[in-house]
Parts: structure tokens; sequence; C-alpha cells
């Protein structure tokens, strides 16, 4: 199955200091953490991967392939590797938003592999059967719409209105818009629809019921508004044992884009604390 996926990855900062795995969240990719990158860079050792569907991985083979449990198989396969190649056991996981589910899908079911984990704005998937009907339905819409997509102004026109939801906050007054933009223009529509379909919320496995029996420490890290996902994230602290919960202030979904230096500030508080 590895054969399936090649994954496109990039390695930044200090080879001498500890791992961090990070997972962008949808429709963007290995640039979706750049800034918060530079800024760890001496005190990290950074590996961004594109999720499939997104930038320049390539998935070979039927869509089954951008599923979850197969994306985070094939993930295992090239972390137990490159793990290997480092010297290394273990390492530090950040995930946000769909890279957050993704995030906790692996720390549930690969524990061994991972020190900390991060998971910001993100949820366990759906617990109910109408509740992921529901969803579904609603990402099929969504897809409808990027699979309609011809050129970069409709494109540009998609993400706009995508930024426009109650989640992000003011997200498009920030005065690097324009660049997050751009990046996720670096996208492929149709790679997105399969992404989607495959890997959205009301597809993915539900992991409400085995909260309980996470063993890794797990930072919920969570903007005030965006109150859907601050009562997801309590829920969520409440059922998983080793959990914290951290609410940003003033900020929504996107925290590293809109507070880089208060979201670098409580990574590292989490990964040095003892737990």
């Amino acid at each position: 199955m590895f054969e399936n996926y090649q994954f496109n990855y990039i390695f930044s900062g200090n080879t001498h200091k500890p791992l961090i795995i990070f997972l962008h969240g949808f429709m963007g990719n290995t640039n979706e953490f750049d800034q918060i990158t530079s800024i760890v860079a001496e005190d990290f050792y950074c590996l961004k991967i594109d999720l499939p569907g997104h930038g320049r991985t390539q998935i070979f083979g039927s869509d089954e392939y951008y599923q979850m449990p197969n994306t985070a198989k094939a993930l295992m396969k090239l972390l137990d590797k490159l793990l290997k190649k480092l010297n290394l056991e273990r390492c530090f996981l950040i995930g946000y938003s769909m890279g957050g589910r993704l995030a906790l899908y692996l720390t549930i079911n690969f524990p061994q592999y991972f020190t900390k984990v991060i998971l910001e704005s993100a949820s366990p998937g759906l617990a109910t059967e109408p509740e992921r009907l529901g969803r579904i339905k609603r990402d099929a819409q969504i897809a409808r719409k990027l699979s309609r997509i011809i050129n970069p102004e409709d494109f540009t026109l998609f993400l706009t209105n995508w930024y426009s939801q109650e989640i992000f906050g003011d997200i498009k007054t920030h005065t690097q818009f324009s660049e997050l933009i751009k990046q996720r223009l670096q996208n492929d529509p149709k790679q997105l629809v399969k992404s989607l379909k495959m890997m959205g919320t009301g597809v993915q496995p539900s992991l409400w019921s085995k909260l309980k029996t996470n063993n890794v420490p797990l930072l919920l890290l969570v903007g005030e508004l965006d109150p859907k996902f601050v009562e997801i994230n309590k829920k969520i602290q409440r059922e998983a044992k080793y959990s914290q919960l951290k609410i940003v202030r003033d900020t929504a979904h996107n925290i590293h884009f809109a507070k880089p230096l208060e979201f670098v500030s409580v990574v590292k508080n989490f990964l040095s604390a003892e737990f």
C-alpha cells in the first residue's frame, strides 16, 4: 500500500533538537506552518508534510487511498523510516483542523511514536449517524463547487467565500490574508474534492469512544471566538486522559496564523513542561 503514496515533505530547523511533525488543515500544504517553523527553528527540527489531495503529494490508485485509515498507515510507514534515519524513537506532533483530526487518529492508533501532541481547532469526528450523514451532504455541496472551478479567479472567489465562515472570525482583515490565499491557490481543486469526500469529518471514523484509552499528553488548543470548537474541545478534555485545554483569547479557528507568537509560546510551554 505504501507504494500508492508519494509524500512531499520538507525538513527545517535544528537537526540536533527534538523533532516536531506539522500536519496542515484542509486546503493547506507544507507552507501552512512556515511562520511557526521559522520562529522555532533554533529549538526544534521541523517536518512539514503535504497530506493526500494537497500540495505536491501524489496518490497512485483508487480514491480509497485518500481515506484517513489508509493515509494514517502510510504516514506511519514514512515516519518509521524517517525516525530510523534520524536515530529517534519518538517525536512531537502538531495538527491543525483536518490535520488535527488526523493527528488525533495517529495518536490513538500509534501512541508509541509520540511524546506529546498538540491539536489545534480539531475534533474526534462526529458521534452519531445523523450527524455524519448531514455533514456528508454538506461536504458534497462544497465538493460540487470545487469541482466547477476552472481558473484561478474562480478558485480565489471560492476561497474568499470559504474564509467568510463564522469559525474563521475576522481572518480576512489580517495583513497576511492575501498571502494565505496565494498558498491555498497552490492546491488543485480536483484533488481537494477527493480529500473532502474521502477524509472529511462526515466520513472519518469517530474517535469519541476511544478518547478514554489515550495515554499521550494532549494540548487542546482553540480560539475564544470559535465557540463550536471550544465546546467540542471541552468535551474532549472531559473524555481524554492526560489532556489540557487552552483557549486563546481574541482569535478564532486558525490560531497559528492569527497569533503566531502566542501560538509558539503556548506550544513551547506545553512541550517543555512536566506532565
